[in-house]
């Protein structure tokens, strides 16, 4: 008799039915110490002091506790509608992992935004400013490297929507300045899609604001760099930073002029990263005046000669013209110098730092991730609102990892890896002894150090105010 080979299937170990159950249970355990970490850093004083007026009966649920609910909402990520706002309603779980007893629903968060004028919605502003100061304090940086970019937010399925406009990726939608600090949009002006990269007096206003910001509030002698592409390729822009004494690294145009000098340079020179030998550039360095400017400029005029290992050829060359003021005896090599960072001064440094601006669009891509590009509005100072409200959240985010999970997760990850490996964690909300408890599984407890994080946010954060 031949042996029965089939795997007996053991059916005990099979789900065979499923039940509601009145235990509170939750499947965003990481969220409660998102939440706790933002009522532990003296965030909402500020947000209080700020936006307070904003709650016009007491019966409606303060402001400090609308702004938890929505960067939370923000960090969750699982919807991107306001409708969602009432099914969370409908979870206490959920009210217990916020720390809060009252949740809003979809129709209180509109009436939160419609109350946002364009005056109220500058407020977002300062609001960015103090945490990136907040956070300069803490790093205490010896240069201070900003990123000046505009990104665009498609909307193009609006039908009707204030500010929705044809931008230059060829879709509708809205196009915001901003300004980068790393992993920190630190300043941002919410703008309609047609107001492309150095619209009106925009830059100027927001350089010498922050600027001023940073020379009054961290330190007054610190070198600030602004990194820009071709987009800011403007005399007055430059003239702005040679008057507040910043450093600039822009983006050239390859004009006739500027070829003509690269093609009768003899001093061209070799220059590898140290972190890719396969691949090298060729480039020369002289001084270049358009016919509108006051005056001539560093440039450096840099050309793929070598890619993953292979000699490009002539015509296929990729090149670029970088525009700046670091190295000519200006007032910011005196700071550079006094700072011991005269290695910024070689051309080498700069074309590194240069190549370094792609981290201002991964900046953008993970403002995306942790939010949204479509935003759900008709009236502009709503949907700006929202804007700010997500910068302000992917700015806390950022902090938080850096803060309190950064011995557990990379901080360099996005925000759908983050919401994976640890805002997305079972657990199980009991009240014991007069204390509100949350069970997580022994394995999630121990990978992701529950009870070390939580004596963080308890006692060791740094504090806004």
């Amino acid at each position: 008799m031949n042996k029965n080979t089939r795997i007996r299937q053991n059916k005990k170990q099979h789900i065979q039915e499923i039940l509601p159950t009145d235990d509170q249970l939750i499947g965003r355990a990481g969220l409660s110490l998102f939440a706790l970490y933002l009522r532990s850093i003296q965030l909402f004083p500020i947000i209080d002091r700020m936006f307070g007026t904003l709650r016009k009966n007491s019966k409606g649920l303060p402001i400090s506790e609308l702004f938890v609910q929505m960067l939370s909402f923000f960090m969750d990520g699982t919807s991107r509608h306001l409708v969602w706002f009432d099914q969370l309603k409908a979870d206490e779980s959920y009210s217990a992992v916020l720390g809060t007893t009252r949740l809003a629903s979809s129709h209180a968060m509109k009436r939160f935004f419609g109350a946002f004028s364009f005056r109220r919605v500058y407020l977002f502003r300062k609001l960015l400013q103090d945490l990136f100061i907040w956070r300069l304090n803490q790093s205490k940086p010896k240069v201070i490297v900003l990123g000046l970019d505009t990104t665009v937010f498609d909307n193009n399925d609006a039908e009707k929507r204030h500010g929705v406009e044809p931008t230059y990726k060829k879709v509708k939608g809205f196009q915001p300045l901003q300004l980068n600090w790393g992993r920190y949009v630190v300043d941002a002006v919410f703008r309609g899609g047609r107001k492309h990269s150095n619209h009106g007096d925009t830059v100027e206003k927001m350089l010498r604001h922050m600027v001023r910001k940073i020379r009054t509030a961290y330190r007054e002698d610190v070198p600030v760099i602004v990194r820009m592409d071709a987009g800011f390729y403007d005399d007055d822009v430059f003239s702005v930073c040679e008057e507040l004494k910043i450093g600039y690294m822009c983006g050239g145009k390859q004009y006739a002029n500027v070829i003509d000098e690269a093609s009768e340079s003899s001093d061209w020179q070799a220059y590898k990263k140290v972190t890719d030998e396969r691949t090298s550039w060729m480039y020369t360095d002289f001084m270049c005046k358009q016919k509108t400017w006051k005056k001539e400029r560093r440039t450096i005029f840099s050309t793929l000669w070598e890619d993953d290992g292979q000699y490009v050829l002539d015509g296929l060359c990729r090149d670029t013209v970088i525009i700046t003021n670091i190295g000519k005896g200006e007032a910011i090599d005196g700071q550079l110098k006094a700072n011991e960072e005269e290695q910024w001064f070689k051309a080498e440094t700069i074309l590194a730092r240069y190549h370094d601006r792609g981290t201002d669009e991964l900046t953008n891509r993970a403002l995306k991730t942790f939010g949204h590009e479509q935003l759900p509005f008709k009236r502009f100072p709503a949907n700006a609102a929202w804007y700010y409200l997500m910068l302000l959240g992917n700015n806390l985010f950022e902090s938080f990892k850096e803060d309190v999970t950064a011995s557990v997760i990379s901080v360099s990850v996005y925000a759908h890896t983050f919401r994976r490996q640890f805002i997305d964690t079972a657990g199980k909300i009991v009240r014991h002894a007069g204390k509100l408890i949350m069970k997580v599984p022994r394995a999630a407890y121990e990978r992701l150090q529950f009870g070390k994080l939580l004596e963080i946010c308890q006692n060791s954060l740094p504090q806004l105010c």
